[in-house]
């Protein structure tokens, strides 16, 4: 047998995810490996927990990554709240939405689906009704930032209607922890899960999740148990708690990385990390409009952290994003479901959230769109762009 060597591209990766690994975080990755009961690894353990718990804006003592990328997050959310029969409400304006809804359906609940348009946000008043309608429901499940749509959901007064009618708000953070605000206890989120490889800078491995006293005094009073074993976090718990039981052999490497990635976040600063997100979206945004195109999600209602655009009539998608990767080793996203060649999806994520990047996807765009004859004009896109950091700079 005749392998040959390992040898990718190295591509700007300005999609959906994963985002551009920070070489501080390549590098922790290289670390001596030690067990996963090792005292070193258990002190990585906890700085993870500590950083965790200030990333999501929480004092849940339960704050931990789940082994497993994003999705494996989302499964571990809704697995341990949720018995058959229980009735979950589900907002969906986007795939993930929908996906979060698949999930819960197959741990056996009834699941409400309250939904929006996509492009556009959940209406609070639609989720009072639904909990109005269906008292005792265990969940509302919902996605902050909707990686499909580019929506950033406002959660105070979802949050509050939850609390007041004794559901859970379990909310998906997997596009915007690390790039915008996320505040799980201001907010009154009882579950909140993430992942690595989007505003973190980190590969895709490991999930955040963090579950309030009152979502775990619902696990434990549950009739069964737990559907899945590995994502039970009534054993897993042991695990990250001061007892320190095994339960399964954790991915020493990726939490390595992750507590290098957490360290980077809290030396830049909160405010500044999301406000450099704030400025590339923004920065991005004026390169599309110069190119001619339009955002797909509302004004008012975009997450800085996943751009959607619209493609316009006439744009041949594929060829575009294939010209993008081919010549300038440079990767966005295509539409999902309904907005399938009719959208990109353009992370601005941890970072790659920089105006080097935003700069050189504007001119790439531009010298792919001339030769292509979408436009006869270079240089407006990526002059936009330049103009919106020299004006912040200012």
């Amino acid at each position: 047998m005749n392998v040959g060597e390992l040898n990718p591209h190295l591509r700007l990766l300005l999609g959906p995810g994963p985002s551009p690994v920070h070489p501080r975080v390549l590098k922790a990755m290289s670390t001596n490996v030690v067990g996963h009961l090792d005292p070193d690894f258990l002190s990585v353990m906890d700085d993870c927990q500590v950083m965790l718990r200030g990333l999501f804006g929480t004092e849940n003592r339960v704050t931990f990554p789940v082994s497993g990328t994003g999705s494996a997050g989302m499964e571990a959310a809704v697995c341990n709240v949720i018995e058959p029969g229980d009735k979950a409400i589900i907002c969906v304006n986007g795939v993930f939405g929908g996906r979060m809804a698949d999930v819960a359906g197959r741990y056996g609940a009834e699941v409400i689906k309250v939904e929006a348009p996509w492009g556009q946000p959940i209406d609070p008043t639609d989720v009072k009704k639904a909990l109005d309608a269906n008292p005792g429901a265990a969940i509302v499940g919902i996605v902050h930032a909707e990686t499909s749509t580019g929506v950033l959901q406002p959660m105070e007064e979802i949050g509050a209607a939850c609390q007041s009618h004794g559901a859970l708000l379990l909310m998906d953070c997997v596009t915007s922890l690390g790039g915008v605000p996320v505040e799980v206890d201001k907010w009154g989120a009882e579950i909140a899960y993430s992942g690595t490889q989007k505003c973190l800078s980190c590969p895709p491995g490991v999930a955040p999740l963090t579950m309030s006293e009152r979502a775990l005094g619902k696990m434990r009073e549950r009739k069964e148990k737990v559907k899945s074993w590995y994502f039970d976090v009534t054993m897993i718990e042991n695990y990250w708690g001061s007892d320190r039981s095994y339960h399964h052999t954790g991915p020493i490497t990726m939490n390595y990385a992750i507590r290098e990635a957490l360290r980077l976040v809290f030396e830049e600063g909160l405010e500044l990390r999301f406000a450099r997100h704030a400025l590339a979206s923004k920065a991005l945004q004026a390169g599309v409009e110069a190119l001619g195109l339009s955002m797909f999600a509302q004004e008012g209602d975009r997450t800085p952290t996943l751009n959607t655009v619209s493609i316009g009539e006439g744009i041949d998608d594929g060829e575009v994003r294939k010209a993008l990767l081919n010549d300038f080793n440079i990767e966005i996203g295509g539409g999902l479901g309904p907005v399938a060649g009719k959208a990109w999806r353009i992370g601005m994520m941890g970072h790659g959230a920089r105006q080097e990047n935003v700069v050189y996807l504007m001119s790439a765009l531009e010298v792919i769109f001339n030769r292509m004859g979408y436009t006869k004009k270079v240089g407006e896109a990526s002059a936009a762009a330049t103009r919106v950091y020299a004006e912040a700079l200012a």
